[in-house]
C-alpha cells in the first residue's frame, strides 16, 4: 500500500463522514439561531426551549435525508470492500 492509496482512502473517508454530518449540523445550527433570535427579542431565557426545536429538525432531517445518507455510506463500504484484494498485494 502505497502513501498516495493511504491518503486518498483518508480524503474519501474524511469527506464522507462530512458529506454525511454537514445537512444534520447546518439544521440544528440554522434552528439554534433562530431559537437564540427569538429568545434574545423576546427576553425568555428558557434553556430547555432550544432542545425539542432542535430534536424535531434533526429528526426530520434524517427521515427526509435517512435514504440517501444509507446509500451513500453503503456505496462507500463496497467500494471500500472492493480495494482489499488490490491493497493485499
Amino acid at each position: 500500500m502505497s502513501l498516495n492509496t493511504l491518503v486518498g482512502l483518508l480524503q474519501r473517508g474524511i469527506w464522507q463522514v462530512f458529506m454525511m454530518c454537514a445537512p444534520v449540523l447546518g439544521a440544528a445550527l440554522i434552528i439554534g439561531l433562530i431559537v437564540a433570535i427569538f429568545q434574545a427579542t423576546t427576553s425568555i431565557q428558557e434553556q430547555t426551549l432550544t432542545f425539542l426545536p432542535k430534536l424535531l429538525v434533526i429528526l426530520l432531517v434524517l427521515s427526509l435525508l435517512g435514504g440517501w445518507m444509507f446509500s451513500s455510506l453503503r456505496t462507500y463500504t463496497i467500494n471500500i470492500f472492493r480495494m482489499i484484494p488490490d491493497l493485499a498485494r
